[in-house]
């Protein structure tokens, strides 16, 4: 295999250099000298008659895109439809979340679907994953595994194999041996990202890259390996609870709406089928303080409880905390429920919490969320067969939302009876899930009507 060099640059003025400086010649600049790997300019150039231009309107018609189904349908939704081969898949989390249970069981799902799967374990070796394939049950003799970090040994073994699927836990151990810095270092992660970005999309394999997040909670790494990746994916929860919870945050072939929701079991992650009647199960009726909104995820409807604690304050200043909804919304409806209802809650202390662990990003739970406060506030519950959804505006207006009837039919289904609703655009609702609808447009009216 050709062998490349290895320099150092600025980060600031770009001056190259042999070896590593303290002090950039160039512009003076201290600590931004990058190590980078620079192979020989004839290594994997093609020869130009191999080369074929085709119109946008015939790339289209040549085929249909193929999908792998992992055997998760969750999964499955999240990526938009399954995995495309070509494509380079990054999958965050922290520590213990279960990102490598989630692959495993992907692995197996791939098999069952006649892919060749190759697991490549840089965190653990063969006997160790195998113990853990066994206990989830991933048993498909189509999968391998290769416990190698050397990212030049790995790519002969590529040449050899040939799978279709590849997955790598974690990018942060695969190093290559030509850069002198350490593995996972920032130039070690953006040269083996690279590499395995040209192998997925000069072989046509799918690749599924772990990578570790910071305390932050970011992918551990330069930032530009989510501008690199086909795909990003966040596995969050809380490891004390059962539940998990995968986000796109980027997909170039699908939705970054979507989310798939799992509980973490002995034997591995189980999906779960209704998610609105799972994040309800455990909802207090008739609780002060707690209303039913309906999320879109997006093209899935999700009802999710809304629940708000407002108590007077034992210190100079009121604290504000929420968990799973914007703070600046929560602050934004506060001022609107003082200005234009006059509730005086600027001496209380307020808690919104969405339940369930679900991050709710979308205004149309506003109106939602300031039914659950002044509910705290006067110690009154709203109905609990009563579905609440809205915009909230700085006028005190309620506004419209999309995805009307989509929210409606999911409250149907799970017993709802009454929803409160936008005024906008009820004219052209089809009220076929039979649900009464109370249409309002002004917060106070909202307010007048589920809290007397």
């Amino acid at each position: 295999m050709a062998r490349g060099k290895t320099i150092f640059y600025c980060r600031q003025c770009g001056y190259e250099s042999l070896k590593w400086l303290g002090k950039c010649p160039g512009c003076g600049a201290w600590n931004q000298m990058e190590e980078e790997l620079r192979l020989p300019a004839n290594l994997g150039k093609r020869p130009a008659a191999d080369v074929q231009l085709v119109t946008l309107a015939d790339a289209g018609n040549e085929a249909k895109t193929i999908r792998y189904k992992t055997g998760s349908k969750e999964l499955d939704r999240v990526l938009g439809g399954g995995l495309i081969p070509g494509s380079l898949v990054l999958i965050g989390g922290d520590p213990g979340i279960g990102k490598s249970t989630l692959v495993l069981q992907a692995a197996q799902g791939l098999g069952d679907d006649g892919r060749k799967v190759l697991y490549i374990a840089g965190e653990e070796s063969a006997a160790q994953l195998s113990l853990r394939a066994k206990r989830l049950g991933v048993t498909n003799k189509r999968i391998m595994i290769l416990a190698e970090t050397d990212m030049n040994v790995v790519q002969e073994q590529l040449r050899k194999i040939k799978p279709d699927v590849v997955i790598v836990d974690s990018i942060q151990t695969v190093y290559r041996p030509e850069l002198s810095s350490a593995a996972g270092s920032v130039s070690q992660l953006k040269e083996v990202t690279s590499a395995w970005l040209r192998l997925a999309k000069t072989d046509n394999i799918c690749v599924i890259i772990i990578g570790h997040v910071t305390k932050e909670g970011q992918i551990a790494g330069p930032r530009i390996l989510e501008h690199m990746v086909d795909c990003v994916l966040y596995f969050e929860g809380d490891r004390q609870h059962l539940y998990r919870i995968l986000r796109a945050v980027k997909n170039r072939f699908g939705s970054t709406h979507e989310i798939g929701i799992f509980t973490m079991e002995t034997a591995g992650l189980r999906e779960v089928e209704n998610p609105s009647e799972w994040l309800l199960s455990q909802r207090l009726s008739g609780a002060v303080g707690s209303v039913v909104t309906a999320a879109m995820e997006g093209t899935r409807p999700l009802l999710v409880e809304i629940q708000a604690l407002v108590t007077a304050t034992r210190y100079g200043n009121p604290r504000r905390t929420a968990t799973g909804v914007e703070i600046n919304r929560v602050a934004l409806i506060l001022a609107v429920l003082e200005r234009h209802v006059g509730i005086q809650i600027q001496d209380y202390d307020v808690f919104v919490n969405a339940a369930g662990g679900v991050r709710l990003i979308e205004p149309a739970v506003d109106l939602a969320v300031a039914a659950s406060l002044v509910s705290s506030f006067r110690g009154r519950a709203v109905a609990a067969e009563c579905l609440i959804l809205g915009e909230v505006g700085l006028a005190g207006e309620v506004r419209g939302i999309p995805h009307l009837e989509q929210r409606l039919h999911e409250g149907a289904r799970l017993g709802f009876k009454k929803a409160i609703v936008p005024k906008f655009g009820i004219q052209t609702l089809q009220n076929d899930a039979g649900l009464e609808i109370i249409a309002v447009s002004t917060v106070r009216e909202a307010i007048a009507i589920m809290i007397n």
